[in-house]
């Protein structure tokens, strides 16, 4: 399993930008899809989740700017991001779980960087 991001980039304060993830397979084969992201010297954390059902959950530094979608058609899960701020900046990681004959699968994509700055 291979996870895509792309979509990063620099953003004014305030600004908007959307990241994709495109999975190599079916993302209905994914429990749990989302986003996560690390700052330089800081532990990775939790942006949103969002399950094969649909659905979302948000960290709540994130909630009510950012939204996190799927389209199960092109294998991609998505993260729009508004109102950003420059704590926002840091590198987007998407993940993915799954679960084989019980047992859990974890895969990460290889990130994208976020940069919010005037």
């Amino acid at each position: 399993v291979h996870l895509a991001e792309s979509g990063g980039g620099l953003v004014q304060p305030g600004g908007s930008m959307r990241l994709s993830c495109t999975a190599s397979g079916d993302i209905y084969a994914f429990t749990v899809l989302g986003w996560y992201r690390q700052a330089p010297g800081k532990q990775r954390e939790l942006v949103a989740t969002i399950t094969e059902g649909g659905t979302a959950e948000y960290a709540d530094y994130v909630k009510g700017r950012f939204n996190i979608s799927r389209d199960n058609a092109k294998d991609t899960v998505y993260l729009q991001m508004n109102g950003l701020i420059l704590e926002d900046t840091a590198a987007y990681f998407c993940h993915a779980n799954q679960y084989v004959l019980g047992t859990r699968f974890d895969y990460w994509g290889q990130g994208t960087q976020v940069t919010v700055a005037s």
